[in-house]
């Protein structure tokens, strides 16, 4: 258990001051590899609500000493959420998902799940990627997911009993919902072993708002789960491991292919290509597995994901769709735009990777290039707040931080469905493009504040709630008090003033001014 006294309102050091290679507040000692960090004891949110529940731990509160470890308890404060969530849906599952319109909408409980059971061709028995879709035309002929959410799509078809078409739907929806609480109980137990020291930060995760309102809105928990498991490997120093969980991420949603390149820049940085090299083969071969057999049946069914996502427009989330409505017109050239962003934006996270004063965690450079993903994304749907939120927990475990993000994402997720009620509704029950805007906006400043607050945590790691006691990179692995092999910028500069400061007389203010002088010849005798 650790306390801290330490002052997070503190202003960081100035532009024109450098930092050292150890910045003053963080602890340069590793902290005792089995003691647990308490949240109420560092965390003034953490200790505010912790007093609901008795206070903090005492002295003599002897923690994880009984069958409730936390991994066990938070699984069941994700069970408990999940089952929140799923009674949020039950009007549309009564009702409102079988009535035309916008009663799915007002009442804030759509899922894609219900409506794919027959529109995808599940309900007549159909395979995905090898049966085209009856009626469809244009590019989405087959099913446009990648495969492996594809082959959880077919398990829960095979699992729904027979019946009416709403019967069906209700159950196709209640066996998936069943299969995502699993997935978002794995994925809460690998985040409480990525930084073992910390494991009640998962309950971020556990107790968020979006998992209760977006986790059964589509399959995206799936990925969310792979990815976290994929990161708890990592942590583990079993890269190889970690690499075939990536892969199979990648063969369930697109997202996760994003995380080889913040571990290519700092193994880059830290010179450890041999746990590189293991992931990335790990995780291409975990996804030609899954992908490849698909490939050689169909090519025109597995490409269908890729095709539809290129050929999309602005949609609803994106900040394109609010560019596109301040001009009037869409984007001729959106994909160019959205690529030269995204690789701006990848070198400046790779910069930022190699130039740091220290070399900043795996979480938090993970968190940097998907939220970059999110926000310039064609669209935004409410689930992907679900693929942001372990990378989150991960890289600034502080719920002051974490719950403003969320209130964003949960107003951005009222807001859509709200709107979409107005414009599909013939009484309009709702709200109108402009409130509907000002919540896309919301969600954008959220997910920025976010990325500010990791960024100036990898400059200045003395803000970093979980480097200060002395921590390293807890999600790092090999990558954990490794020292740097290759940097550049800021980071070479103090790389640099360390080495030559050693030669200075009058230590580090006046080393540069003064030559040191040869030392007196000896006497001879």
């Amino acid at each position: 258990m650790t306390s801290s006294d330490r002052d997070e309102t503190a202003a960081p050091p100035g532009p024109g001051t450098a930092a050292p290679s150890a910045p003053a507040g963080v602890a340069t000692a590793a902290p005792p590899a089995n003691t647990v960090v308490v949240p109420a004891d560092e965390d003034p949110v953490a200790a505010a609500g912790s007093e609901v529940f008795g206070g903090p731990p005492g002295r003599r509160a002897l923690l994880g000493v009984s069958w409730w470890v936390p991994a066990r308890f938070l699984a069941l404060v994700v069970i408990v959420i999940s089952a929140l969530g799923m009674a949020q849906k039950l009007p549309c599952y009564e009702q409102a998902w079988f009535q035309p319109g916008s009663p799915q909408y007002i009442h804030a409980c759509y899922s894609d799940v219900p409506h794919l059971f027959s529109g995808r061709g599940f309900s007549a028995g159909l395979h995905p990627y090898l049966d085209r879709i009856p009626g469809s035309s244009g590019d989405l002929q087959y099913l446009e997911y990648p495969v492996l959410t594809g082959l959880f799509m077919q398990v829960a078809a095979w699992l729904t009993p027979g019946g009416d078409q709403q019967s069906q739907e209700q159950w196709f929806w209640a066996i998936n919902a069943g299969m995502l609480m699993a997935c978002a109980v794995i994925a809460v137990v690998a985040l409480s072993r990525t930084h073992r020291r910390r494991p009640w930060d998962a309950m971020m995760f556990a107790l968020a708002p979006v998992l209760l309102l977006n986790g059964t809105v589509n399959w995206d928990l799936l990925a969310v789960a792979l990815a976290a498991v994929g990161m708890a490997w990592w942590a583990g120093s079993r890269p190889g491991w970690a690499g075939v969980f990536i892969g199979l991420a990648t063969a369930a949603k697109l997202y996760p292919v994003l995380l080889i390149g913040p571990l290519l820049v700092l193994c880059w940085r830290a010179g450890k290509w041999r746990g590189f090299r293991a992931m990335l083969g790990g995780a291409v071969g975990a996804w030609l597995l899954v992908d490849l057999p698909v490939m050689f049946a169909n090519w025109q069914g597995w490409s269908t994901f890729y095709v539809f996502s290129k050929h999309r427009g602005e949609d609803y989330g994106s900040i394109w769709l609010l560019l596109m409505r301040w001009r009037g017109a869409a984007l001729a050239d959106l994909d160019l735009y959205i690529g030269v962003l995204m690789v701006l934006g990848c070198v400046a996270i790779a910069w930022l990777g190699l130039s740091a004063p220290r070399r900043p965690r795996f979480a938090q450079l993970a968190f940097l290039v998907v939220a970059l993903f999110v926000l310039t994304n064609k669209v935004y749907s409410p689930q992907y707040s679900l693929w942001l939120l372990p990378l989150a927990v991960l890289a600034r475990p502080r719920w002051r931080d974490i719950l403003i993000w969320q209130a964003c994402e949960v107003l951005y997720t009222l807001g859509i469905w709200s709107h979409l009620g107005f414009v599909t509704g013939p009484k309009q029950h709702g709200i109108g493009e402009p409130w509907y805007n000002f919540a896309l906006v919301l969600h954008v400043l959220g997910t920025l504040y976010l990325v500010v607050v990791v960024v100036r945590d990898a400059l200045y790691p003395d803000r970093d709630p979980v480097r200060w006691d002395g921590s390293d990179d807890p999600s790092g692995g090999v990558l954990d008090r490794a020292p740097d092999a290759f940097v550049i910028g800021t980071a070479r500069y103090l790389r640099e003033q360390e080495s030559y400061a050693a030669y200075a007389p009058a230590g580090p203010e006046g080393w540069l001014y003064e030559q040191p002088q040869p030392p007196e010849p000896a006497e001879k005798s």
